[in-house]
């Protein structure tokens, strides 16, 4: 059943009425990391998945990642910030995820996984051009740059670290995981 659009004002940053999620498919605030294990099960089953939040923004978030090899975890790790930005979240995890990584071309083939095109563009696209403009792009500075260096460095050290995008909250049971380890400052348990 189509949903009309809502009355009453925008969304910020949008043009015009927004449209709600239908009931079923409406996310949580944030789930635990069990709860999402007893709830997804489709997707990739097999690297390093990673995810941002923040609550406001700029305001307090986290950031989560879990590298994960034929379902099994073998690693996850997440952390929090009081006063801070979803992009910083999203390069936070994403470092992360590939210091757990070996470097070298004789490394296991990885992919590497965010749901921020942003930060998945940053690091496939646009970094190694902003590196040779001196870390500015044209337009004038990189924003967050401390952390775009240290996860453009780590990615070079790791060149079989595949990064991929991978669509947020279409029910891939490790991106829902990593978005569960980074919202557990929400919450009173991971």
């Amino acid at each position: 059943m189509p949903i009309s659009p809502r009355p009453g004002p925008a969304r910020s940053g949008s043009s015009g009425p927004y449209r709600r999620r239908p009931a079923a498919t409406q996310r949580p605030v944030s789930r635990t990391t069990a709860e999402v294990v007893a709830r997804f099960s489709d997707g990739p089953q097999t690297g390093v998945f990673t995810d941002g939040s923040c609550s406001g923004n700029p305001g307090p978030g986290g950031w989560g990642m879990v590298y994960v090899r034929d379902g099994e975890v073998l690693a996850q790790r997440y952390g929090h910030d009081p006063a801070t930005t979803n992009n910083r979240m999203e390069l936070t995890a994403i470092i992360e995820g590939l210091r757990l990584l070996a470097p070298g071309r004789d490394a296991e083939i990885t992919p590497v996984f965010s749901d921020s095109r942003l930060v998945v563009d940053t690091l496939t696209k646009w970094a190694a051009g902003w590196e040779r403009l001196g870390w500015r792009r044209s337009t004038g500075p990189v924003a967050n740059v401390e952390l775009v260096q240290e996860a453009y460095a780590l990615t070079k050290e790791r060149p079989n670290a595949r990064i991929q995008w991978i669509r947020a909250h279409d029910g891939s049971l490790w991106n829902e995981y990593a978005d569960a380890l980074a919202t557990a400052y929400l919450r009173a348990e991971v």
